[in-house]
């Protein structure tokens, strides 16, 4: 089998649409791929009704969080997304990111650099915005060559000239939250420190005591020596281990599939959850 557990639909910074993206995934000869969109699971159903048969499909979200002063993502799978005090504090985390994009336009305004928000807005759609939107918009302009090189301290990174931080939530509190909402928690590319600032090792040992269920080791930010640093970690603490693309359609250069995740934590993931179940294609739209 063949599992991706973290991609992005236009739902929030991707650029296929829900439906695009499972169709893709089965087309990248995936089994099971998961929707992980920032905050929100808005995908689903359209996810749902597209999905092919033969590609399982795994609902989640990576949601925003914050310790010691860096800002960090939790993937969480097969939440009861309904769970109303889950529910609430992605809202409240959804609802913070226009400001937030709009503060960092204006911090681009004043560096000289003419984005607008009509600019960046439409680059987002209908998709929950973001600073991949702010990035593209930089590409557009000429200011950076990739999304990935607006992510530096001259523009987007964490502290960087034009950064505007948002709601976060406490990681300990969003583990909270998922298990109650009957979901489990990995901790996505938990040493991508070319995109900031990372959390310490020792936090990740309190997350594991709290209920953290595994960390993202697979990943494109993630060199072999980290790699490997992350799995002796997760073996000491006793946390499954995940690999998966982190996909964004064309907003960035990883493909469905570049990293997958070992099918025997697959199945562990889908046996502690009690939130929700896989879906599997049936033929999809």
């Amino acid at each position: 089998m063949r599992i991706d557990l973290h991609a992005h639909s236009t739902a929030s910074d991707g650029t296929d649409t829900p439906a695009e993206l499972v169709r893709n995934a089965a087309a990248a000869g995936l089994d099971v791929v998961a929707l992980t969109d920032h905050d929100t699971t808005r995908g689903y159903a359209e996810a749902i009704a597209a999905l092919p048969e033969g590609l399982t499909l795994v609902t989640g979200a990576e949601l925003s969080c914050r310790i010691g002063g860096v800002s960090m993502h939790l993937l969480a799978y097969l939440f009861d997304s309904e769970e109303p005090a889950l529910l609430a504090e992605r809202e409240l985390v959804r609802d913070d990111r226009v400001p937030r994009a709009q503060g960092m336009v204006a911090k681009l305004n004043a560096l000289d650099v003419p984005v607008t928000w009509e600019q960046v807005r439409r680059i987002a759609g209908e998709g929950s915005v973001g600073r991949p939107h702010v990035a593209t918009a930089l590409v557009e302009l000429g200011v950076v060559a990739s999304v990935n090189d607006a992510f530096t301290q001259d523009w987007l990174a964490d502290g960087g000239r034009a950064y505007v931080e948002k709601h976060e939530t406490d990681p300990f509190e969003a583990i909270r939250l998922v298990k109650a909402a009957g979901g489990v928690t990995v901790f996505a590319h938990p040493a991508a420190a070319k995109r900031g600032r990372t959390v310490p090792e020792s936090a990740i040992a309190e997350m594991a005591t709290a209920g953290l269920d595994g960390i993202e080791v697979d990943h494109m930010d993630h060199d072999e020596d980290t790699r490997a640093r992350l799995r002796g970690l997760a073996k000491d603490l006793g946390l499954l281990t995940t690999g998966s693309s982190d996909y964004h359609g064309s907003r960035k250069t990883c493909v469905l599939g570049e990293y997958v995740t070992d099918p025997e934590v697959y199945g562990e993931i889908t046996r502690r959850a009690t939130g929700a179940f896989p879906v599997p294609g049936t033929g999809g739209a």
